[in-house]
Formats: structure tokens, C-alpha cells, sequence
């Protein structure tokens, strides 16, 4: 059985491709700027994201006026969650692939940049309530730090195991870049997958309850986003199961969904095991 390409080897790869495609051509500089621009929104959104919520949600740069900021802030919240999902359809992968020249190539770039920019308009625009519930002092304010950079790490390590040019976008630039078709990595079941079949959601919904500040908002974003990270998998399994059929049901049965088991079953096979 040949074992499939590892995560560095991808990047590698990709790379490769990028350093010895040549440095001419409209699709090349075209490719490389729309990665500069993906890449970019992506940072500054994350940054935003932290930033935000280390605060609670109670510093951002709303300033719509009440009872009109709640309206306002439904709507950030409620955008995500909603163009995220349908974006993730076969219906929403068509739109994807039909919004730039080189569409298709690029559909992973460009739902990357509209996720980043969702998200930057959610914890940037933001308009606080200025109601402070709770605030970590001393010790505890070290904790929750702690913590919090404990989930943003596990959110870096998932998104890692599901493939980092996937989850950062960089698949569809460097492919059109070099001139090679999108390689999608294989369906993810090492590294946190073989612990949980969702690390990426519960990690992301982690972050989201990690603070060292609470306040309404917080407690908003917080059931809103988590309710979606525990939601929004079904979809992604259906289609799973769609593609990889019996393979995806054998892990299905053996990895829980979203809490890990306190000691595998003996009798669940392991990835690879029971192969030659």
C-alpha cells in the first residue's frame, strides 16, 4: 500500500512548485498577489479574533448606536455562520469557482479570504455593550491566558493535521502558480484525528470559552460560535461519507465526534493496521 504524501512533504512541494514555476506571466504575478492579499487577511483577522476576545469582546470598533448595535451585532455574528456553511455546499463551491478567472483552481484561496474577511468583520466591528461581568486578576489571570494560548494552540495543531494549505488557503495560489491542478490532502485521520473526528471546531469553539474576560457579548459569541462548531460537522461528514465511503464509516465507528474517549477499544483497529 504506498503511503500518501505527510503534511511537510505537501508544503514542500507546493513550494517547489511556486520557486520553479517561471517568474513571467500574468498568471503567475496574478496568482502571487492574491496570495499576498489571502495570507494577509487571514493574519490580520486572527489578530483581530485574539485581540477581541482577550478583551471579552468589550474593546472593538463598533460604535453603532443602541439598541441598534444589537441588530448590528446579531448580524456580524450570524453572518459567519451562515456564508460559511453555504459556502461549503456543492452549490457554494460552484459560486466559488465562477467569482475570478481560474476559479476552480483557486476556490480554497478565495474561500479563505472570504472566511478571513467574515471573520475580521466580526471581531473588529463589534459594537461593546460596556457591561463587565468578570475580569481576571493575580493568578487566575495568568490561568485563563494560559489557557487561552493552550487553545490557539490545539486550533493551530488541527488545522495542521487537516492540512495547512487547505486551511490556510495557500493550495489554490500556489497550484495556479505553478501551473499544476489542486492536490487535495488525503481525508485526515493522524495527529488530533485520531483522538476526535472534529479537533477543528472543538478547538475553534475552545478559544471562544478560554478568556480572562466575561461579559454578554462574550457569553454571545460564545454559545453562537460553539453551537455552529457542534452543527456545522454534520454537513462536512455527510460529504465525507459521500467520498470515502467505507473508509470514512470504519473511522466513523472507531473515532468519537467531538469528545475524546477515556481509553480506546481494544478491538478498533488503528489507521494502517490490518494492511500490507
Amino acid at each position: 500500500m504506498v503511503k500518501p504524501p505527510g503534511h511537510i512533504d505537501r508544503l514542500l512541494t507546493l513550494i517547489g512548485g511556486v520557486l520553479t514555476a517561471p517568474w513571467r506571466g500574468a498568471r503567475f504575478w496574478g496568482a502571487l498577489a492574491y496570495g499576498v492579499l489571502c495570507h494577509a487577511v487571514f493574519a490580520v483577522s486572527v489578530l483581530a479574533m485574539i485581540l477581541a476576545m482577550a478583551f471579552g469582546m468589550s474593546e472593538s470598533l463598533g460604535r453603532v448606536p443602541w439598541p441598534w448595535a444589537a441588530l448590528a451585532n446579531a448580524l456580524l455574528l450570524l453572518q459567519f455562520p451562515l456564508v460559511h456553511s453555504l459556502l461549503l455546499t456543492r452549490r457554494g463551491g460552484g459560486w466559488l469557482s465562477r467569482l475570478l478567472p481560474h476559479g476552480g483552481t483557486l476556490a480554497t484561496t478565495t474561500y479563505a479570504v472570504i472566511a478571513s474577511a467574515q471573520l475580521l468583520a466580526l471581531f473588529a466591528l463589534w459594537t461593546p455593550s460596556g457591561v463587565i461581568w468578570w475580569r481576571a486578576e493575580g493568578a487566575a489571570l495568568w490561568l485563563m491566558l494560559t489557557l487561552y494560548a493552550g487553545s490557539w494552540l490545539l486550533l493551530m495543531k488541527a488545522s495542521f493535521d487537516a492540512g495547512a494549505e487547505v486551511q490556510s488557503g495557500a493550495l489554490g495560489w500556489m497550484s495556479l502558480a505553478a501551473g499544476r491542478k489542486p492536490v487535495f490532502p488525503d481525508m485526515p485521520e493522524t495527529g488530533l484525528f485520531r483522538v476526535i473526528r472534529q479537533p477543528i471546531y472543538v478547538a475553534f469553539a475552545l478559544t471562544t470559552w478560554a478568556v480572562p474576560v466575561w461579559t454578554p457579548d462574550q457569553l454571545a459569541v460564545a454559545l453562537t460560535l460553539t453551537a455552529y462548531c457542534l452543527l456545522a460537522p454534520i454537513l462536512k461528514e455527510r460529504r465525507f461519507a459521500a467520498r470515502y465511503g467505507a473508509r470514512f464509516a470504519a473511522y466513523h465507528a472507531r473515532t468519537p465526534y467531538a469528545l475524546p474517549r477515556l481509553r480506546r477499544h481494544r478491538d478498533a483497529p488503528r489507521p494502517g493496521e490490518g494492511t500490507t
